[in-house]
Order: C-alpha cells, then sequence, then structure tokens
C-alpha cells in the first residue's frame, strides 16, 4: 500500500484529494462510497482524532484516525475549502467522484507503482482492498474479533471471519516456504507438527 500511497502527485490538489481519500481508506477501512459520502462535519480534528461513518443502513459508527491522516484532511481543506456538510472529497467542478472513476484514478497510480514493485502487476488492487488490508492489520495486531466488526460496520460475524481466515492462512503460506519437507513431494514438516498448528490457530 505504501507504494500506492507514495503515487499521487500531492503538489496538486487532485494529488493531494487523492492521497488524502487512499489514506483515508487505509486508515479507517471505510467502504468506498463511505469515503465519498465524507462531511467535514463527520471529522474529529481535534484529539482524539476520530470519525463518523453512515454505513449500510444508515447504520453510523466511531473509528479512530491516525494524526497523520487527520494532517492530510486538514491540508486538502486548506486548498479546497468545504463547507461543514459539503462533501469532503470532491474534483475541479465541486463535485465528489464516482466510485468507478476512483476506481480508475488507482488503476492507473498501481500501475505506476508496479514500475518499482513488480508484484503488483499480478494483483487486482481495488478501493476495498484498502478495507481488506485494515482488516488484516487488526487481526494482525491481536484486535478483537468483536472490535473489527465494529470497526468495518459489518453486519454479521462472519465477513470478519473471513478476513482471520485470509490472515491465517497468510501466515500457513509463508511459513511452508521456509519449511523444509521431509521426503520429496510429502507435506511440510509443520503440517504434521500439531503443536506447530495448534500455535498458529492462537495467532
Amino acid at each position: 500500500m505504501t507504494a500506492i500511497l507514495a503515487q499521487p502527485n500531492r503538489s496538486t490538489v487532485e494529488g493531494m484529494r487523492d492521497h488524502a481519500l487512499f489514506s483515508f481508506l487505509y486508515n479507517s477501512g471505510a467502504r468506498i462510497q463511505e469515503a465519498l459520502d465524507l462531511c467535514p462535519q463527520a471529522i474529529r480534528f481535534e484529539s482524539p482524532n476520530c470519525v463518523r461513518l453512515t454505513g449500510k443502513g444508515r447504520k453510523e459508527r466511531i473509528c479512530p484516525l491516525w494524526p497523520e491522516t487527520v494532517m492530510l484532511l486538514k491540508k486538502l481543506l486548506e486548498r479546497q475549502p468545504r463547507a461543514p456538510d459539503q462533501r469532503l472529497f470532491v474534483n475541479r467542478y465541486g463535485e465528489p467522484p464516482s466510485a468507478s472513476g476512483v476506481r480508475f484514478k488507482l488503476a492507473a497510480y498501481v500501475k505506476a507503482a508496479a514500475e518499482t514493485m513488480p508484484t503488483l502487476r499480478a494483483k487486482h488492487v481495488t478501493p476495498h482492498a484498502f478495507r481488506h488490508a485494515t482488516a488484516v492489520h487488526l487481526i494482525s495486531a491481536g484486535v478483537d474479533v468483536t472490535v473489527i466488526r465494529s470497526w468495518l460496520g459489518h453486519v454479521s460475524l462472519d465477513t470478519t471471519n473471513h478476513y482471520a481466515r485470509a490472515n491465517l492462512e497468510t501466515k500457513r503460506k509463508a511459513l511452508e516456504k521456509v519449511a523444509v519437507p521431509a521426503t520429496p513431494g510429502g507435506q511440510p514438516s509443520w503440517k504434521r507438527d500439531a503443536s506447530v498448528l495448534a500455535w498458529l490457530d492462537t495467532l
């Protein structure tokens, strides 16, 4: 994500907006439409920094924000002032970009980032990827699933548990790469070690 976030040209209003938008998505785990609907009045610029998001079914939730993210939003508002109840992320005409427009811009940034990080060429990165990254990082940090559910605005725990399984699978694959198979074509040794499997399931 860092390579992608480095692509927007922040000397321009458009680049500043894109960088702030993607940073906000990465920080908050917001859905793209939730971010595009964001107004300044929903942001707490004082400490502790947080944002009030309105999700599916008009349900509201509060998400914490890093001071760095808040600073990006402040700078964007200084460059492109908005009323408290106006959309924060807008184009040159003062209208919010469409979700498809954001996906198009993101694809261009991913393509540019792939020049220095070739592994990105094989990845399909969408705005939802930032939300997924937020979920995985929270799980990696040991945050309780019910807290993550509230953070992301998930209706059921099943959706959040999907991210937990994905994160565990990533750990398993990483461990498999460094494991030495006992016999050619056989299972990696860790797959036959109950203690290792039990340890992985606690992560």
